[in-house]
């Protein structure tokens, strides 16, 4: 897939720091600088939502790879795994989040965050209330409400991505397990 709206400059010190964190400046930065106030609020916001701590990093970062696997954000699924390794996140069950259903890595409550992400990204959402709430006895309020505001930007990151032909950038070729490919699969996502 081509890019779908061409690459912006980027500010020297913003594409330099991007180079120092993660090696290259990643395309939908390049992309949403087309539009310089779109893209300093989509970094303003990025960076809060990453500066949260209620929820457990490894549920919000396999939650926000549920999204992009079941979307089909290739960019994001990418760039999560990669910052899974720098996070010194476990690897292992990172890379078998596009196939949690048939692997066996994963605590129940790893698996009823990456539903709870599939059931939000559905269209018509299709969270459940006992899924909701045996989230809520397990995560606390406050964290199921980072954790439900996290997934919501996650579909927002992956659905732009996507919809202007952004893909992989070979972040996650550095990291020493391969990702798993999603089953094959149509429709939406179970509620099971």
């Amino acid at each position: 897939m081509a890019l779908r709206v061409p690459k912006a400059e980027v500010p020297t010190e913003i594409r330099e720091n991007l180079i120092e964190q993660l090696g290259s400046v990643p395309e939908p930065v390049e992309v949403l600088y087309n539009n310089p106030e779109v893209a300093m609020a989509s970094q303003e916001f990025s960076a809060g939502v990453a500066g949260w701590g209620a929820a457990d990093a490894s549920l919000k970062t396999f939650a926000h790879m549920a999204v992009a696997a079941q979307v089909g954000c290739s960019w994001c699924l990418d760039v999560n795994y990669f910052l899974a390794q720098n996070q010194n996140l476990d690897l292992t069950k990172a890379s078998q989040v596009p196939r949690w259903r048939q692997s066996e890595v994963f605590t129940p409550l790893e698996r009823d965050v990456m539903e709870y992400a599939e059931a939000m990204t559905n269209t018509p959402t299709t969270v459940t209330d006992g899924l909701s709430a045996s989230l809520l006895e397990r995560l606390g309020p406050a964290a199921l409400v980072e954790l439900t505001v996290f997934i919501g930007f996650a579909n927002l990151s992956t659905r732009c991505n996507t919809a202007q032909g952004i893909t992989s950038q070979g972040y996650s070729d550095s990291c020493q397990i391969p990702l798993a490919a999603r089953p094959a699969r149509s429709g939406v996502a179970s509620t099971a």
